[in-house]
């Protein structure tokens, strides 16, 4: 940024009713929200009114908490993400719109052909996190149920990015000219085939829309694993991540810039949002309530069904609630890094299962903070300035409310300091974000 101060980037975490797994029980919610898309319209407008950079809608292919189809205590009934994006597009104007679509059970072609359509609708706005399946409710969802290994998941990840990318090179910026006193509609020597042969595609292409207002479609990545870090520093720009000390984030931060570095990348070429779960009040004492008044909310069986979720399936039936997580039910150490997590917070904090499954409920092992603006804002400085985030994925507990909370209280008091924007400049996402617009393999890009 020559000369300018560096800025926090923030995203919002949409999930339905809010990201606590109560919120939809919240007085202030509407439980049948949704299957609403003017409950998706009121939540972007809130994110635009703070001029936030990025709406990010996560995504599964099945319910993959098999406890929910047994309780039934909870919104899992929702609006597949690209398709409600390409209705929000039409009501939005700044914001990217992120929507998550695993690499497991898809194509490249689908998947290069459906973004590129979203960034075409929403005038350069669109955003791919970029995930592996890894629950056996996805996998059984397709075919005979198996799913593969994490190795494997990486390995056809990393090719189907890169097939993506070159289906989004398919075009020349320039190809297509609509000339009627010719009749040519675009220069063959425009148009590319990929030819893509892999282990796991074959692909000719060309993709049969242009290529994207952003040349490509932000990539975003959210894999904490090893494997997962690599995919993340060879081709993401934005990185979602669940850090819980400011060490632990710094260590993160620190360790991806590097590997990206070494990938030929230049540091800011990506940045890292760690997600952050803020109860907002205009007191400390008001905050603590609406936390207090959310955490009532928590039904004991969903608080443990959440947990025994969130450690790989383990079953906590036989063991008192107010008792310690039992060394002998957890993985072992071929966990995945969000078990491995909670682990570590319960034999640090020395939490019992109720404690435990109450953090759990809040936030999944994301930071959760409860204060007055200035409080949060005091959190999220240290993180941005001291190397630990170049912003953050604000997950608010109930929505509308709590985004609106957020961006009422705490985006003024960034402003203030002089690290956040008071206006959007630019018109895609890239743009607004100060992030290169992608030169196509062909080498026919128009600055």
């Amino acid at each position: 940024m020559s000369g300018a101060q560096r800025q926090m980037n923030l995203g919002v975490f949409v999930e339905t009713t809010g990201r606590h797994v109560a919120g939809w029980r919240h007085e202030g919610v509407d439980p049948l929200a949704p299957l609403d898309v003017g409950h998706y319209r009121q939540v972007i407008g809130i994110a635009e009114r703070g001029l936030f950079d990025l709406f990010f809608l996560a995504d599964g292919l099945a319910i993959r908490d098999r406890s929910a189809e047994r309780l039934g205590r909870g919104p899992k009934a929702h609006f597949e993400p690209l398709t409600l994006l390409s209705a929000l597009s039409m009501v939005s104007r700044h914001i990217g719109l992120v929507a998550t679509a695993s690499t497991t059970f898809n194509e490249p072609f689908h998947i290069a052909r459906k973004f590129a359509s979203l960034d075409f609708l929403s005038g350069g706005r669109a955003g791919w996190n970029i995930v592996t399946s890894s629950s056996p409710a996805e996998a059984e969802n397709f075919g005979n149920g198996r799913l593969p290994p994490p190795e494997e998941r990486y390995r056809r990840a990393a090719e189907f990015v890169e097939a993506v990318r070159g289906l989004w090179d398919s075009w020349d910026d320039d190809a297509i000219v609509a000339d009627r006193d010719s009749g040519i509609y675009f220069r063959p020597d425009g148009l590319h085939a990929l030819h893509h042969h892999g282990e796991f595609f074959d692909i000719r292409g060309p993709l049969n829309i242009a290529r994207p207002p952003q040349g490509h479609p932000l990539l975003v990545q959210a894999g904490s694993s090893s494997a997962g870090i690599g995919l993340g520093a060879r081709v993401g720009e934005i990185i979602y991540t669940a850090q819980t000390t400011l060490e632990n984030a710094k260590s993160f931060y620190a360790r991806l810039k590097g590997l990206a570095r070494e990938e030929g990348r230049q540091p800011e070429s990506l940045r890292i949002l760690p997600g952050l779960f803020p109860i907002v009040g205009r007191s400390r004492d008001e905050a603590r309530e609406k936390f207090d008044y959310l955490q009532s909310l928590i039904h004991p069986e969903v608080g443990l069904a959440q947990l025994e979720h969130h450690l790989g399936g383990v079953d906590l039936s036989g063991y008192p609630v107010d008792g310690p997580l039992p060394e002998d039910a957890l993985p072992g150490e071929g966990a995945d890094s969000r078990s491995g997590l909670l682990r570590h917070i319960a034999r640090r904090d020395s939490l019992s299962i109720r404690d435990l499954y109450l953090q759990v409920s809040i936030a999944r092992g994301h930071p959760v903070l409860t204060g007055t603006a200035a409080d949060i804002a005091d959190y999220m400085v240290a993180w941005f300035q001291e190397g630990g985030a170049d912003g953050f994925n604000i997950m608010p507990g109930w929505l509308p409310g709590g985004l609106g909370d957020f961006v009422d209280l705490v985006v003024p008091e960034l402003q203030r300091r002089g690290l956040f924007r008071t206006e959007y400049r630019g018109s895609t996402t890239r743009e607004i974000m100060g992030l290169a617009r992608p030169v196509s393999r062909y080498g026919r890009l128009n600055e």
